[in-house]
């Protein structure tokens, strides 16, 4: 194999896995108190006290990783004759992407022999890792290159990244939604409903009344659109609410053939931006999102 993968931690993806598959992964740093955190392994992440710490008010700041880190990481791959494939997080929320097309285009100049693409999912958490394991999977059944490329940017439009927030706040403070949202769902008291749209921004797309609703039409959402060839592409990412993942789960269990389900915590510079409460689902729909 003349291919290494890269990813990075909004991808979620817990430690032993990524390794498992060969998956080379990229520490987002998180700031608590000025002091800088990464957090590679969420195995051993304390979810409930980061997201109790948001919740009394501490804040915690984030930053992506550089165009010189970037560089550094793909061209160590490129001198032992390598070919570099980067699965990323979404353009639409990070300026993540950005930085590693950069690098990616820079090192590209230098190695032409050889191949270097920053893959932009359009994604972030499990919307990012899921198509990581798929490219991973890939590559160690013999995969090359091209059969991996188009087989993730099929996935990626199919892609479904749906999920319920405690806290509109979170996300207006990070400039994913607007102000005059992030009110009016605190006013009115309701459990928004939200996706990626086709370029990654997060929008809202409806609402619930209560935190059991929420999780409801989470689980109906994937019931009616699930492609069944795909019913083990399924993920649940939660921040600091393990209970509702588990219940969100069985929902799931009860109404479809899925059984196997990767549920993770929220990693904490994701987790940050989207706040505690948050619970999202990701998987791939029989239809291309819109």
């Amino acid at each position: 194999m003349s291919l290494r993968i890269f990813t990075d931690t909004s991808a979620n993806l817990p430690a032993p896995l990524a390794q498992e598959l060969g998956l080379e992964v990229l520490p987002f740093t998180y700031f608590r108190a000025e002091e800088p955190f990464t957090c590679l392994d969420t195995e051993h992440f304390n979810a409930e006290e980061f997201y109790g710490a948001l919740k009394k008010g501490e804040k915690v700041t984030t930053s992506m990783v550089s165009i010189a880190d970037y560089q550094t990481a793909f061209e160590s791959a490129l001198k032992d004759g390598f070919d570099v494939l980067y699965i990323g997080m979404s353009s639409g929320i990070s300026g993540s992407y950005q930085a590693s097309a950069i690098a990616a285009s820079e090192l590209q100049e230098q190695y032409p022999s050889r191949r270097v693409v920053a893959f932009d999912t359009y994604g972030a958490s499990l919307g990012e890792g899921l198509i990581a394991l798929t490219a991973a999977r890939m590559l160690l059944r013999g995969a090359d290159f091209d059969e991996i490329l188009a087989e993730i940017t099929d996935r990626r439009s199919h892609m479904m990244q749906i999920f319920t927030v405690d806290d509109l706040m979170y996300l207006h403070r990070g400039g994913r939604v607007s102000r005059v949202t992030a009110m009016i769902g605190s006013l009115l008291s309701i459990k928004p409903i939200l996706r990626g749209d086709p370029e990654g921004h997060i929008i809202v797309t409806g609402k619930a009344r209560g935190r059991r609703a929420s999780i409801r039409t989470l689980a109906e959402d994937l019931a009616a659109n699930i492609a069944i060839r795909d019913a083990d592409s399924v993920g649940i990412a939660q921040a600091g609410c393990a209970e509702d993942a588990r219940t969100l789960a069985s929902l799931i269990r009860a109404a479809t053939p899925v059984r196997d389900i990767l549920i993770v915590p929220y990693e904490p510079v994701t987790g940050s931006h989207v706040g505690p409460g948050a619970l999202a689902l990701f998987y791939l729909s029989k239809n291309i999102r819109a």
